[in-house]
């Protein structure tokens, strides 16, 4: 449910939220959306008030908007003041602060800002990653100008087809590892920038192959490139972002960082023709797999991080320490893929649940579903995933499969171990505000469930 209002804090430091309209529970929510721990502000709240859910039958429980502490407001859209002073009910002080929903869920509509409900989870997820968006916002307004203007070309296809991926979102989570690890290392010149825009770019452009390879049709919520364009504008405008990422990367100026660049730029070619050749085989074993999402995904992760004290020529120590971090980062990253594609929120994921079960993609859920089945479950994973033969109702038994057999809850703990190594990677660095945020960020990785 979404509400209009307005998000700012009282002189006592309450987060207030305005809002056109008020409703004294939440009864209007579905039961099939299956909301859990939501956390709703109206009005005025303390922060740091919520009911505690020790009862374990109401873990799935709302909290409502009777559960805070309110006061009287005047209308701030004009009309008479309103006023609910319910008593709040079982509340009691958490230790850890509410994640304040105006830092999470800020929209605008022109000029007026807007709130959501949010759950406590996407809060969490948010707070994960608001000390690294902070310490590389001024950074990333750099790198979102160079996007936009190295995405620039006479050719009219191409900055069309690269701006309809650019454009619908994402994270952006490789460039900024480069510019928070250069800021760990304390480099002070400028080359990091065009480096991390080199960074997304080679994201951007292994995405667009990515597509045209496992012939998908959707990614975050939208119609791949090659389906509006075709795969070979898609596979050619790939290219070209991966030849302007290595101009870029000659600017610089730097054979070190040009060095860990081009060779992660060949890894991640031989990691799609692996995966090719591992494509629809159920014999492929966990080792190999993670070779290849290692040469896949966790490369450009180690590239973006041992870029930086690269270019800030510090010592093999930290450079290695990084390269580690970025590595398991990237692993940890995609196994939480491989988990959410079967126990994921479609809405979130900005695909469908279940694409990599229907496009015959082998993943670890996969893996280890086949081994720790029956022959007759074999059988099963073999008429769907080898032939592709499915049919209604296959997706929900594969997903069964994987319960019965713990595929995902091993998937998940398997990302936590490698999300731990990265985190030791840290160590030798003293503590800081850019180490606290590559801490946190394998959280966000290894929590996030979009």
């Amino acid at each position: 449910m979404a509400f209009q209002a307005r998000a700012r804090h009282d002189n006592d430091g309450s987060v207030i939220l305005d809002t056109r309209h008020h409703e004294a529970g939440l009864n209007c929510f579905q039961p099939e959306q299956s909301i859990t721990r939501m956390l709703v502000k109206y009005i005025v709240c303390d922060p740091c008030l919520v009911k505690q859910r020790t009862d374990e039958a109401e873990q799935d429980g709302i909290v409502g908007s009777d559960e805070f502490t309110h006061k009287a407001l005047p209308d701030p859209f004009g009309g008479d003041p309103r006023a609910h002073a319910p008593q709040p009910r079982t509340v009691q002080r958490q230790r850890e602060p509410v994640y304040p929903l105006h830092a999470i869920a800020q929209r605008t509509f022109g000029d007026l800002p807007l709130g959501r409900v949010i759950s406590m989870e996407e809060a969490r997820e948010s707070a994960d990653l608001q000390s690294l968006l902070d310490i590389v916002a001024e950074d990333m307004q750099a790198i979102n100008r160079i996007i936009l203007d190295k995405a620039v070309s006479d050719v009219e296809m191409i900055p069309e087809l690269a701006h309809h991926l650019i454009d619908s979102g994402g994270k952006r989570l490789r460039p900024m590892l480069t510019i928070a690890a250069a800021k760990l290392v304390r480099y002070g010149g400028t080359g990091h920038i065009r480096v991390a825009s080199a960074v997304e770019f080679m994201h951007t452009a292994t995405l667009l192959h990515d597509d045209v390879v496992d012939e998908s049709a959707t990614r975050r919520g939208r119609k791949t490139a090659r389906m509006i364009w075709g795969n070979q504008a898609s596979v050619l405008v790939g290219d070209f972002l991966l030849g302007q990422a290595f101009r870029m990367l000659v600017e610089v100026g730097s054979l070190p960082v040009l060095k860990i660049m081009s060779n992660a730029a060949a890894t991640i070619a031989e990691g799609e023709v692996m995966q090719l050749a591992a494509a629809k085989n159920t014999a492929t074993t966990e080792d190999e797999y993670l070779a290849i999402i290692n040469a896949k995904t966790a490369a450009l992760f180690s590239a973006a991080a041992e870029v930086s004290p690269a270019l800030a020529k510090q010592p093999a120590e930290e450079q290695s320490a990084l390269k580690s971090y970025g590595k398991n980062l990237g692993l940890a990253f995609q196994l939480v893929d491989d988990a959410l594609d079967y126990a994921g929120d479609s809405a979130r994921l900005g695909k469908s649940t279940g694409d990599d079960f229907r496009e015959g993609k082998i993943t670890l859920p996969v893996i280890l579903s086949f081994r720790r089945g029956s022959t007759e479950e074999r059988a099963f994973w073999n008429r769907t995933i080898v032939e592709g033969e499915i049919k209604d109702g296959d997706l929900e038994h594969a997903i069964a499969l994987m319960k019965r057999h713990k595929a995902i809850e091993a998937t998940m703990d398997r990302a936590r171990s490698y999300g731990a190594i990265a985190r030791d990677a840290l160590a030798i660095f003293p503590d800081s505000r850019e180490k606290a945020s590559l801490e946190k960020v394998i959280s966000f990785c290894v929590n996030r469930n979009h």
